[in-house]
């Protein structure tokens, strides 16, 4: 009973210094193809989303191959194999992942409307991740090698790579943490404020509801868990009261308890660039 003490009597946090205000434009849904012209991109009025300056929307135009449409299930980039592309996630959602020999798998990270994939390729040695779809997809495509002159050309752009590179380590950190140190229930927590906020920034909370296409499996398989435990423990933070998630969607029911519970204390969500 002392995890249901915890969800009654845990401090009450003002929510508002950990989101951005929700920009009045909606997310486009994963079936929305992105625009010819960037300057009609859906994502870019989000309040989540830095402005750019001068010429650097003609730049990333300029720099966009095309676009492209995948299945739910289909590899965005698949594992140990280079492709000589970056995307940009236009519309639904995706996850990074390992796998070890023996088929066991770990998701390194979740990725969400906005977020640039393929840099590993670029910087790292040996075997790079896989990206792997949740949902159907749809993904601004610009050449790897386009990358130099776009830092040659506008150094601000370059910035912003560096920033969202920053930022993902950020999340590794926090991930690195939660499976070494969290228990059980704090992982799951700890996963459910994490993506909720995201979200939340994004403006694809409606009513108070997420749309949580990730399965338990997913959960499971990001966290460390085994699917037995994963099941059990988010049915333990339900009977307490904590969050419900029902028919791919979630609602936090105490989002104050599970801050406590996870430990979730992040600064102000800051805008981010958009490539």
């Amino acid at each position: 009973m002392a995890r249901r003490g915890l969800a009654r009597n845990v401090k009450r946090h003002d929510l508002r210094r950990y989101t951005l205000a929700v920009s009045l434009a909606e997310p486009p849904s994963p079936s929305t193809c992105p625009p010819e012209s960037c300057r009609d991109c859906r994502l870019r009025p989000l309040a989540a989303f830095a402005p750019l300056q001068g010429g650097e929307l003609a730049h990333i135009q300029q720099f966009r191959r095309r676009t492209l449409t995948l299945a739910a299930g289909a590899m965005v980039i698949p594992e140990h194999r280079r492709g000589g592309q970056l995307f940009t996630l236009y519309a639904g959602w995706a996850f990074r992942f390992k796998t070890l020999r023996d088929g066991r798998r770990q998701i390194l990270n979740f990725l969400l409307p906005g977020d640039f994939i393929g840099l590993q390729e670029e910087f790292a040695d040996g075997a790079t991740p896989g990206v792997e779809a949740v949902t159907e997809v749809q993904l601004c495509v610009f050449p790897l090698d386009g990358l130099w002159p776009m830092f040659q050309a506008y150094p601000k752009l370059g910035y912003d790579v560096t920033w969202l590179a920053a930022r993902e380590e950020h999340w590794v950190d926090q991930h690195l943490l939660t499976a070494g140190r969290r228990s059980a229930m704090e992982r799951v927590a700890m996963l459910l404020m994490h993506l909720y906020r995201r979200g939340e920034r994004l403006g694809m909370v409606q009513g108070g509801e997420l749309p949580f296409p990730i399965t338990q499996q997913h959960i499971a398989d990001v966290l460390g868990l085994s699917l037995v435990h994963t099941n059990k423990t988010l049915r333990r933070l339900h009977r307490l009261g904590l969050h419900s998630l029902e028919e791919g969607r979630l609602r936090l029911l105490d989002p104050h308890a599970l801050e406590h519970l996870a430990d979730y204390y992040e600064r102000p969500l800051r805008q981010s660039p958009l490539i």
